[in-house]
């Protein structure tokens, strides 16, 4: 008996040293030599300062950019806390702030059809993406704040959006944060609010 205790305690502390260190550093490693971006989280810079993530979305308010996705994570967009908000399609709290972002939506472009992923949360609550359709949805704004034309915008839409992945999986869709930056590049805005 005490010979298997004591293989069992020494095996137990050879795997965690093994998997739970060595392992986890050595992969780490090879991925930061051969994927040095991916393996740093995607981290976007604008003049030396890190601004966001390719992968990870950020909330965008002023009038003069693409709106992201709403974030049930944390307080919005909060990688600690990631995740949806578990509200059922019943639930009155989330049918009346749906009700409430579609009016305003219909304020801004009057007739139109609203997209859902404007007034729905992802699962994650850091989508970085919206859907084409939104991000049409949301150019006569965008072009009015910045004092373009809709088809100067609607370029950059074009230029930003992804098709499905291997041709098959997911959706098309746009990144909003490059999406942005190049709209600042481009067409920059007197005052900057993001």
């Amino acid at each position: 008996m005490k010979k298997n205790l004591v293989t069992a305690v020494l095996m137990t502390i050879a795997t965690t040293i093994l998997l739970g260190i060595v392992y986890p550093l050595v992969v780490t490693g090879i991925a930061r030599v051969i994927f040095p971006d991916e393996a740093n989280g995607q981290l976007v810079q604008r003049n030396e300062r890190i601004i966001g993530s390719r992968i990870l979305g950020q909330a965008f308010t002023g009038p003069g950019y693409f709106h992201s996705r709403r974030s049930a994570a944390g307080n919005g967009y909060d990688a600690a806390n990631s995740g949806g908000t578990n509200l059922g399609p019943t639930n009155q709290k989330l049918i009346e702030r749906v009700r409430e972002d579609t009016a305003s939506l219909q304020a801004e472009n009057p007739g139109r059809p609203i997209p859902v992923d404007l007034v729905t949360a992802s699962a994650s609550g850091l989508d970085p993406h919206i859907s084409p359709a939104t991000a049409e949805f949301q150019i006569p704004r965008v072009a009015r704040e910045r004092g373009i034309t809709e088809e100067q915008t609607r370029q950059l839409v074009v230029k930003h959006t992804v098709g499905r992945q291997f041709g098959f999986l997911g959706e098309r869709r746009v990144n909003v944060l490059e999406l942005n930056l190049e709209l600042d590049s481009n067409y920059p805005l007197k005052e900057t609010k993001r």
